[in-house]
């Protein structure tokens, strides 16, 4: 049977919410009820669609019925953990529910957290926590015999993570056996595995990358690996060279927001005209494995009419030399097929 979960997502659902939305549309869990104190009432379907309904209520005390999981679906920038969360989380532990969280607050050296959780018997998982053992890549990742496919971005919070899922169902649909080499919290929620490499030590970031392409690459056709951050991004930008070197992809495939203009925090730092990512994320590849940009994942969630968001697809498209789809609103047909 499935984990009966609840996410936390305390005034961010939707739009602020990725892991809850991660898990809402990829996860195996059994939502059943989401966390927004300021969208008490409404239904997850009111913003989601597609997805398999819950209510979203204004705290852990307002779930009906039994629940063994309290996720926390936010995450905001720098990975605090934020004290109005606290009766959620204090609650969900004395009802005996373990509790999941991606931040870099890591609930495991909060005191009471630990305290509670010994007394309750239920567990605290940190999934930002890597494991031990990490080392330097050894340059090693294009020895598998499985292409590797690297999801890269124009800014964080562009649709990364989603493309990454998107493009495995695709491909799967397809008859490719495809795999999803998760790098971050959400991913390794929905897959029960990976590296979570902005936790990681900036020297074994490319390192923890290969780990997992080598782990997972001669048992499949294809690899797809979920980037993080953006080439360009004035706080994150390590974590993504670590990952497009350590993973040595053969084919990248650029995302982007439509209608974004600006670095997302850092409105003073615009972002860069789409052709100039396309040749800064395979010149920066190049020195350790040569690849190139064949295809483009726009994301229109913030486009409303179909039409509309058709021609931004079409203009991302023409700019980035290469087949482009919202993956989400339409047809992935033909940006599989430039991976393959």
């Amino acid at each position: 049977m499935s984990q009966r979960v609840v996410l936390l997502a305390h005034e961010k659902f939707p739009d602020g919410s990725k892991t809850a939305n991660g898990i809402i549309r990829y996860g195996d869990q059994d939502v059943v009820a989401v966390l927004d104190r300021d969208r008490a009432g409404d239904r997850v379907a009111d913003h989601l669609p597609g997805v398999s309904d819950a209510p979203v209520v204004g705290s852990f005390g307002d779930v009906e019925g039994e629940v063994d999981e309290l996720i926390v679906g936010i995450s905001p920038i720098g990975g605090a953990f934020d004290e109005s969360w606290r009766p959620d989380v204090r609650a969900a532990i004395e009802a005996g529910c373990d509790v999941t969280a991606g931040l870099h607050y890591f609930l495991n050296d909060d005191e009471e957290f630990a305290a509670l959780a010994a007394d309750h018997g239920v567990t605290l998982t940190d999934v930002r926590e890597p494991h031990e053992g990490l080392g330097v890549a050894e340059g090693r990742a294009d020895e598998v015999s499985a292409d590797v496919v690297l999801t890269v971005g124009t800014d964080c919070g562009v649709g990364k993570m989603t493309a990454t899922m998107e493009l495995a169902a695709a491909a799967e649909a397809a008859g490719v056996d495809a795999c999803v080499v998760p790098t971050g919290q959400t991913g390794i929620m929905v897959e029960g595995w990976g590296n979570p490499v902005d936790r990681v030590v900036s020297d074994f970031t490319a390192g923890a990358v290969e780990e997992m392409v080598l782990e997972r690459g001669d048992d499949h056709d294809l690899l797809i690996v979920e980037g993080q951050a953006s080439i360009v991004h004035p706080a994150y930008s390590a974590v993504t060279c670590g990952i497009l070197h350590g993973a040595m992809p053969d084919a990248l495939v650029l995302c982007h927001e439509a209608g974004r203009k600006a670095i997302h925090g850092y409105e003073d730092t615009a972002l860069p005209p789409i052709e100039e990512y396309v040749d800064l994320y395979e010149s920066v590849a190049a020195p350790v494995h040569g690849t190139e940009v064949v295809a483009g994942a726009l994301n229109t969630s913030g486009v409303d009419d179909d039409d509309a968001a058709r021609e931004a697809v079409a203009d991302f498209s023409e700019r980035l030399g290469a087949p482009a789809a919202d993956l989400v609103r339409f047809d992935a047909g033909d940006v599989v097929g430039a991976l393959r």
